[in-house]
């Protein structure tokens, strides 16, 4: 496996030099210059990300017309999909990060379609593996990571209704508590899912120590920290709203609420360890332990009165002598409505890769 660093290198070089100049000569003329802009940020060289002009330039094609963005998001995924290069592949996905997070709408739009059912723009890098050095094959973990982390994203924007560091997302906070007051049960559960399932991703980290000596990887890690920090701030405003509506909840709401903070709790450790360098965010994990006790309490109390309506108390009084493992064993099964539910019985990151003096955002 495998070629020496220097000779990979040249033949890197050489292979984005053709490729300019393929697009120069064999591209249509409307696609020519889109298709050299992206070869230039999305290079075969392992050490930087693309410069800031490179990326600037990219997302300036999403202030035209909408074929003309549509042709941009289109020449970046054929870029993507059909290199077997770690580091093109990680530069693709982190020039799409940057169009989502600062992009036009009509260039988000192009990216955002279906990003989790397929289709050309299937962001699913799961299997992506580049074997040509020891280096590229760490690399690659880095890859799968990312583009699931960056689909999770759309996700989420989906979820919202607005991309997390849009100009379009509400700014003030009280704007964005009224909005959330006024959804469903079933929608602020959704919104909440899909913010914890972005966490997971995130926690999904490679355990490597590419981190400290490469700075593509570490701009990537930066970036992703930034949109952790909105995350954590999105789902603390939606925790703190649920905290006003327990009593509305039915048992099976309740239940739902309870797994996705149980998920979400059971990230903290990791992204502590990631962003180890910048200050707790306790506000938050108070507010989610908070919730998932009152969520626990609710839902047992209920189901114990739930048993009381479909067993009768005499009954009730006769299970609880054999302990919780036994009421613990029962299944609950709806009929009707919400509340009218019957007892049956069921048969038989460490990351220590972190360079000093990071800002990722508070974990």
């Amino acid at each position: 496996m495998g070629r020496p660093r220097k000779l990979k290198d040249l033949i890197g070089v050489l292979k984005d030099k053709a490729s300019i100049i393929k697009a120069s000569l064999l591209s249509k003329r409307a696609t020519s210059s889109i298709r050299v802009a992206v070869v230039r940020a999305t290079t075969h060289d392992q050490s930087a990300p693309p410069p800031e002009y490179r990326i600037a330039a990219i997302i300036s094609y999403g202030h035209g017309t909408r074929a003309t963005a549509c042709a941009c998001v289109e020449v970046l995924m054929d870029r993507l999909h059909s290199t077997r290069n770690a580091a093109v592949a990680l530069k693709c996905l982190f020039t799409l990060h940057n169009v989502v997070r600062r992009g036009s709408f009509i260039l988000k739009d192009q990216l955002s379609f279906c990003p989790s059912s397929g289709g050309h723009n299937f962001l699913n890098l799961s299997v992506f593996r580049d074997e040509s050095d020891v280096d590229s094959l760490e690399l690659s973990s880095w890859v799968r990571w990312y583009a699931g982390v960056v689909e999770q994203n759309l996700i989420v924007s989906r979820a919202l209704g607005y991309y997390l560091s849009s100009p379009s997302r509400p700014s003030k906070n009280h704007k964005r508590e009224d909005n959330i007051s006024m959804l469903l049960n079933s929608d602020l559960w959704e919104q909440i899912n899909a913010l914890v399932g972005m966490v997971e991703e995130i926690c999904r980290v490679p355990d490597s120590l590419y981190l400290q000596r490469n700075d593509l990887v570490y701009e990537i890690v930066r970036l992703v920290g930034e949109e952790y920090r909105l995350v954590q701030h999105e789902i603390f405003l939606r925790v703190k709203n649920l905290g006003d509506r327990m009593g509305s909840l039915s048992l099976g709401e309740a239940a739902d609420f309870l797994g996705s903070l149980k998920r979400l709790e059971n990230c903290k450790q990791r992204t502590v360890e990631l962003f180890a360098n910048r200050k707790k965010n306790d506000a938050l994990w108070e507010s989610v332990m908070e919730a998932k006790g009152r969520l626990g309490t609710m839902k047992e109390s209920r189901e114990k009165r739930l048993l009381r309506i479909g067993m009768g108390d005499d009954q009730v009084s006769e299970l609880t002598r054999f302990g919780e493992g036994f009421v613990g064993s029962l299944q609950l099964f709806r009929f009707k409505g919400d509340e009218e539910w019957l007892g049956v019985d069921q048969c038989p990151l460490t990351v220590s890769t972190l360079r000093s003096g990071w800002g990722l955002g508070a974990a």
